[in-house]
């Protein structure tokens, strides 16, 4: 059974970071490729970041280009987001997600397992 599970969310300040944590267990992410997205209520689950099984290769969404980065330890099999510059409009619940093929996607329908979610607040 594959299970995804986030860690590192909480309430933050504008302007300030977050690092999220995506555990993989079950079976290796190695050859997959692995994303972030983000939903508030209401809406649908955005594209936050994606990831190449090895690492070389990413792609983030323009609203946190320049803010967000998106890396994994494979000899973990951990898959990180920073935050930083963090602002009002970043709240929502985050989630991992891994699909089964080696290539990178920011639509959701294209992911095959997610984590829980966990929830990032920042005031203002």
């Amino acid at each position: 059974q594959v299970q995804l599970v986030e860690s590192g969310g909480g309430l933050v300040q504008a302007g300030g970071s977050l690092r999220l944590s995506c555990a993989a267990y079950g079976r290796t992410f190695r050859t997959h490729a692995m994303a972030w997205f983000r939903q508030t209520p209401g809406k649908e689950r955005d594209f936050v970041a994606t990831i190449s099984w090895d690492g070389s290769s990413t792609n983030v969404a323009d609203s946190v280009k320049g803010r967000f980065t998106i890396s994994k330890d494979n000899a973990k099999n951990i898959m990180y987001l920073q935050m930083n510059s963090l602002k009002p409009e970043d709240t929502a619940v985050y989630y991992c997600a891994a699909r089964t093929t080696s290539f990178l996607s920011s639509w959701s329908g294209h992911y095959d397992y997610w984590g829980q979610g966990t929830q990032v607040t920042v005031s203002s």
